[in-house]
């Protein structure tokens, strides 16, 4: 069984004493390196679940623990050193006036050798495909290129969880489908565990898991099969369900029954080819 690395319970936070709750009683765990997506409408609590793990808030009710460690103003720089953070605009991650610069920033704050750093700095460049911009000014990449320069600058720090809050909202299609691919890749290398915050449900149906927040509560939590199979509940909040999983119900409609919903493509055309394998 995997050793759990996050640990939130009974987690209540709100902006104010005043304010409502964005988050009401929220417990769940997350896995070294398992991939758990976090979906929901606008203001369900999901980017603030991802400061949360990263220390940037604090809990008002309940406690958080990252890899057995209590998040707390004492614990905190200890706490970032293993949760890295991407988030949906680079641009507000750079502070170095060159690629390698970027990357070096977070190391230098932690005091790590410039030997060690110089090995870092190429080695996750070159995990993102970005050793040859190293020299390069940051505002001058594509905004793929910088997203996974802001990847590269989190995995230089050598964290256990990656957190990406809406990380790929900014890109086109090609683009979010290559960054997704690379941080796969990167996980698989690094055993990380990656939590990925996100409305993109390519994304979510690779994860291993899907946690479902609603109103600030966790509405649902499985494995992305069980949860667009709920398609009319998620629908009811908010939520849309992959275009596969409509053009299915579309053909089961019609006639044509494929036993296994599909998640994707390569699915519904493996049940259409099974199917027309019977007849």
């Amino acid at each position: 069984m995997r050793k759990k690395i996050i640990e939130f319970r009974n987690v209540s936070f709100r902006y104010g004493d005043e304010q409502p709750w964005v988050l009401r009683n929220v417990s769940f765990d997350v896995y070294e390196k398992e991939w758990l997506a976090i979906i929901g409408h606008n203001g369900s609590g999901k980017s603030t679940i991802a400061k949360l793990m990263n220390g940037l808030l604090f809990p008002q009710e309940g406690e958080i623990i990252i890899d057995g460690q209590q998040v707390n103003d004492e614990s905190i720089w200890s706490i970032r050193r293993d949760v890295g953070m991407v988030f949906q605009n680079p641009d507000n991650q750079f502070v170095g006036t060159t690629v390698q610069d970027d990357v070096a920033f977070g190391m230098e704050n932690r005091g790590i050798p410039r030997e060690e750093m110089i090995k870092r700095i190429n080695e996750t460049l070159s995990a993102v495909g970005m050793q040859e911009y190293h020299m390069t000014e940051p505002h001058r990449l594509s905004g793929g290129q910088k997203q996974r320069v802001a990847i590269a600058s989190v995995l230089a720090i050598s964290p256990k969880v990656l957190i990406l809050d809406e990380a790929t909202a900014m890109l086109d299609p090609k683009g979010r489908t290559e960054i997704m691919s690379t941080v796969s890749e990167v996980q698989d290398k690094n055993d990380l565990s990656l939590i990925t915050i996100t409305h993109d449900l390519h994304e979510v149906v690779q994860a291993e898991r899907v946690i479902v927040m609603n109103n600030g509560e966790i509405w649902d939590e499985a494995v992305p099969r069980e949860i667009f199979a709920k398609k009319d509940e998620l629908r009811k909040i908010g939520l849309d369900v992959p275009f596969v999983t409509i053009l299915a119900d579309e053909l089961n409609a019609a006639g044509i029954n494929i036993e296994r919903e599909p998640l994707n493509q390569e699915e519904l055309l493996e049940g259409l080819w099974t199917l027309h394998s019977r007849t």
